[in-house]
């Protein structure tokens, strides 16, 4: 078994055409919000605070595009925690429609979050 099949993917999902542009290739946009989710998911599994906002994306780069039909999976794992942030490392693999299990690695991102209060404010994670 290799690691990818060992990992828990915070949100696996399939593209459908709405999320595609003119090409059938699927919006860069539409991967960059499911990297935000991932992390999200990731920042609250890890911590147990239920309130995050997102404060930074590293340089993300395409290397492969995802088409309607893959079905994309989004692995995230704590990267640091400091007392009211979180990074996040996501992975972002798409297993190719009909391929029978080919799967291509799309991009990856480096996410920082903030834990914040009810009233959107900066608070320390663990901290009502």
């Amino acid at each position: 078994m290799d690691n990818a099949e060992i990992r828990d993917a915070a949100i696996r999902l399939t593209m459908m055409p709405r999320d595609t542009n003119a090409h059938g290739t699927v919006f860069g946009g539409i991967i960059l919000s499911y990297i935000d989710v991932a992390g999200g998911v990731e920042a609250v599994r890890h911590t147990k605070h239920d309130r995050f906002v997102t404060v930074a994306m590293k340089e993300v780069i395409f290397h492969e595009p995802v088409f309607i039909g893959d079905l994309v999976s989004f692995y995230a794992k704590t990267l640091k925690v400091g007392r009211t942030s979180i990074t996040i490392h996501v992975d972002v693999e798409a297993e190719r429609f009909g391929s029978k299990g080919q799967k291509v690695k799309v991009t990856e991102a480096i996410v920082t979050y903030v834990a914040v209060n009810q009233n959107r404010e900066k608070i320390a994670i663990g901290d009502e």
